[in-house]
C-alpha cells in the first residue's frame, strides 16, 4: 500500500524574522507594532515543536517546498498584481494574538497598521487608529479568546473606530470565535449567546466576518452579514503527511457523535481512512464520560480530530479508551488550543503520542509540553484575506 506521504507531499517551514523579540514592541498597556521591510508572499507555515531539552519552541525545516501544497495548487493567476492594491488594504491587530497577526502580515508582504490600544485604570478599553483608513478595505485580526469578554469588547471598539474613521469596508478576522458552543438551547430558559455575539459584531459596524473552524456550521447563519468560514484541516493534513504513516495503519476517530461529519471529511482526505467514533455521555459542562467505541482500532494509529481542546477531558478519556481497544498510537489534532486547566496535566500524561494544534489562539510558553506541536495558519488566513479583497473565490483554496 502507498504511504500517506505519497498522497500529501509535506510543506516547508522556515524561521521568519518576525519571530525575534525585536520585531514588535509592547509599551505598558498600549500596543504598537514596528516591522521591517515587507517580506515576499512566498512564505511557508511555521511548525513549532516543543523541545524537551530547554523548553523553548523550535521551528524545524521539513523540506525545501516554498508553499504548502493546498495553497500552491490553488494560487491565483493575478497574484502578481496584488502589490498595486496594497495601499487600499489595511491590516490591524488587536492584543489577543499579535504574533499571528505579524505572521499574516509577513505572508501578505504588508506592514501591520499602527493602532493604539490601552486599558484605563477602571478596565475600560481605549482604541485609536494612528493612520488614515479613509476609503480603505480594513481587516481586524482578533480572536475572542481568554479573557473572552475583554477581547470581544476590544474587537467591537476596533470595528467602531474603523467605521467612524470612514473605512470603506471592515472585516473582522476572528481565528477563534468565542461563545460558539452556545449555539442552541439544550435546556429550558437558556440563552443562545452565539447569536447575541453575532448581533453585537454586526451592529458595531462590521461588513464581513472571517472565522476559522466554527464549532458548528449553523453559527454562520446567526450573522446578517457575509461570513467566510476558513477550514484549517489542510494545514494539519500537510503536517501529518510529513510523518509518512502508512495509509493502511490509519484510523480517524471522532471524540463524540457531534464531530462525525468533521472526522469523516478529515478521513476522506487521509487516503479515505476508516472511521471510528467515541460514544460519550456528558453529565455537565466541561465534564465528559466515555462509554463505548464504535469501530475497530486494534493495531492502528488513531488520529483523533476535534475543533478545539478545552479542559482535554474528552480527548484524554477517548485516548484511554482507544488504548484499551488496542490502538498502537494515538494522535490528537485540533484547530483551537483553548487549554483551560487542567488540560496541560491531562495532555502531558503519556496517553497521546502527539498533540497537534494551530496558532489561532496564543499558547503561553508555560503551557508547552513535549508532545505539543503548534502549526501556523497565517498563510491560510493571509491567502483568504487576499482573495476576499480581490473578490475572488475562497472555497477554491480547499479543493
Amino acid at each position: 500500500m502507498a504511504s500517506l506521504a505519497s498522497s500529501f507531499p509535506p510543506a516547508a517551514a522556515k524561521t521568519p524574522s518576525y519571530l525575534s523579540s525585536s520585531s514588535s514592541t509592547f509599551f505598558s498597556s498600549s500596543l504598537s507594532f514596528t516591522t521591517s521591510q515587507p517580506h515576499s508572499r512566498n512564505s511557508v507555515f511555521a511548525c513549532i515543536k516543543c523541545d524537551v531539552g530547554n523548553g523553548n519552541p523550535s521551528i524545524p525545516i521539513i523540506n525545501e517546498r516554498t508553499l504548502p501544497k493546498f495553497l500552491e495548487s490553488a494560487r491565483m493567476e493575478k497574484s502578481a498584481n496584488r502589490t498595486n492594491n496594497n495601499t487600499r488594504l489595511k491590516l490591524f491587530s488587536g492584543t489577543a494574538n499579535p504574533s499571528l497577526s505579524q505572521e499574516i502580515a509577513w505572508y501578505m508582504g504588508l506592514d501591520l497598521g499602527k493602532i493604539k490600544i490601552k486599558r484605563f485604570a477602571d478596565g475600560e478599553i481605549y482604541v485609536q487608529l494612528e493612520e488614515s483608513v479613509r476609503g480603505c478595505d480594513v481587516y481586524l485580526v482578533q480572536p475572542t479568546c481568554t479573557p473572552t469578554n475583554e477581547n470581544l469588547m476590544e474587537l467591537l471598539i476596533m470595528v467602531d473606530a474603523c467605521r467612524r474613521a470612514s473605512a470603506k469596508k471592515v472585516t473582522a478576522v476572528i481565528p477563534y470565535f468565542g461563545y460558539a458552543r452556545a449555539d442552541r438551547k439544550t435546556q429550558g430558559r437558556e440563552s443562545i449567546a452565539a447569536k447575541l455575539v453575532a448581533n453585537l459584531i454586526t451592529e458595531a459596524g462590521a461588513d464581513r466576518v472571517l472565522a476559522c473552524d466554527l464549532h458548528s456550521g449553523q453559527s454562520m447563519g446567526y450573522f446578517d452579514i457575509p461570513v467566510d468560514h476558513v477550514y484549517c484541516q489542510p494545514v494539519i493534513l500537510d503536517y501529518l503527511a510529513s510523518k509518512s504513516i502508512p495509509a493502511e495503519d490509519l484510523v480517524v476517530v471522532s471524540p463524540d457523535v457531534g464531530g462525525v461529519a468533521r472526522a469523516r471529511a478529515f478521513a476522506k482526505k487521509l487516503s479515505d481512512a476508516p472511521l471510528a467514533i467515541v460514544d460519550k455521555r456528558r453529565s455537565g459542562h466541561n465534564v465528559a464520560e466515555v462509554m463505548n467505541l464504535i469501530g475497530d482500532v486494534r493495531g492502528k494509529v488513531a488520529v483523533m480530530v476535534d475543533d478545539m481542546i478545552d479542559t482535554a477531558g474528552t480527548i484524554v478519556k477517548g485516548a484511554a479508551l482507544l488504548h484499551q481497544e488496542g490502538a498502537r498510537e494515538v494522535y490528537a489534532c485540533c484547530t483551537h488550543a483553548v487549554f483551560s486547566p487542567p488540560a496541560i496535566e491531562r495532555l502531558s500524561g503519556g496517553l497521546l503520542q502527539e498533540v497537534i494544534v494551530t496558532n489561532t489562539l496564543p499558547v503561553a510558553e508555560k503551557n508547552y509540553f513535549p508532545q505539543l506541536t503548534i502549526l501556523s495558519v497565517a498563510n491560510l488566513l493571509g491567502e483568504t484575506i487576499w482573495r476576499v479583497h480581490d473578490d475572488s473565490s475562497v472555497s477554491s483554496i480547499f479543493l
